[in-house]
């Protein structure tokens, strides 16, 4: 079914789909919401994450010098540190051996690195293995999808020099078999292509861009159709933007939330054709599904 008055269609079906699953499946970084591995409880070192134990690291071998320095220079008073050793001067060696070991061996990123690894290679097959399920729901569109057609594709939010506040939407990561089409460079802000209407209203959105091509053939229709029903329909593109990007028939987005439920950025799936084959429940749930675990993952294994 095409649509008429705006071909971006927001799916409510496809939100409370998304919605049940992701109640379902969220929890803290200590779960791992795989449907193949169930809901296990790891411990929390296996998900702490490779920023978090730097900063443990450095925060340690941090409070040690602090300490030693303040010992050399008698900060605050050398009253105060004659009390608080008691006689006992060999106590610092207990921050100097810290220093040493936290500064040439970062000791708690090494002791999670393995755990992480093992983590990353979980989520990538369960992003290789959504890949694969949907490639299946490709094989039925009509004429058939090539098989590096359908591409999954990851967008972070973040700041940039020109975008200092609201930032933009960076791609991450791409997923498809070969390596055409090849990706344009795009990094949309708030509300611009699928994926910056999916932030803007953070939810799933599913655009018919093939529709959209086929009817607005010249500028002219383009600008005609934009002021009718408001530039969400043609994803806030201008023309030049539009004709640049319309090559990829049929598009859908789902949001990635962080712990706290606010966005952070989505999971897009494009194909150049078969919108109405494709927009069904298994596409909801395989992009709500990794919504979840690379959310949970703070985009760390894509």
């Amino acid at each position: 079914m095409r649509p008429s008055a705006g071909a971006a269609r927001i799916s409510s079906q496809w939100l409370r789909t998304a919605r049940v699953k992701r109640s379902s499946l969220e929890g803290r970084h200590r779960t791992c919401p795989l449907p193949w591995a169930g809901t296990t409880r790891v411990p929390y070192c296996c998900s702490m994450r490779r920023k978090t134990s730097r900063l443990l690291d450095k925060s340690v071998l941090l409070i040690a010098t602090v300490l030693l320095a303040a010992n050399t220079y008698n900060v605050p008073s050398r009253e105060v540190w004659e009390t608080a050793l008691n006689g006992r001067r060999y106590f610092l060696i207990i921050p100097l051996v810290i220093v040493g070991v936290f500064g040439a061996l970062s000791p708690i990123e090494t002791i999670t690195s393995r755990s992480r690894g093992q983590r990353d290679v979980t989520i990538r097959r369960q992003i290789l293995n959504s890949l694969g399920r949907l490639l299946d729901e490709g094989s039925k569109v009509s004429p058939p999808l090539g098989m590096s057609d359908l591409g999954v594709h990851i967008w972070r939010r973040r700041r940039t020099l020109k975008h200092p506040l609201s930032g933009v939407l960076v791609r991450v990561g791409t997923y498809r078999v070969g390596t055409n089409p090849i990706n344009k460079a795009f990094s949309p802000t708030k509300g611009v292509g699928v994926a910056g209407l999916c932030w803007k209203h953070d939810e799933e959105v599913a655009v018919d861009v093939e529709a959209l091509r086929d009817r607005l053939s010249n500028e002219g229709e383009f600008n005609r159709y934009a002021e009718d029903n408001g530039p969400d329909s043609v994803m806030n593109f201008s023309w030049e933007q539009f004709n640049r990007l319309r090559h990829r028939g049929a598009v859908f987005a789902t949001p990635i939330r962080n712990g706290r439920n606010k966005f952070v950025g989505c999971i897009s799936v494009d194909a150049s054709h078969g919108f109405d084959v494709l927009n069904g429940k298994e596409l909801r749930d395989q992009s709500s599904l990794l919504a979840v675990v690379i959310g949970q993952a703070g985009f760390e294994s894509v």
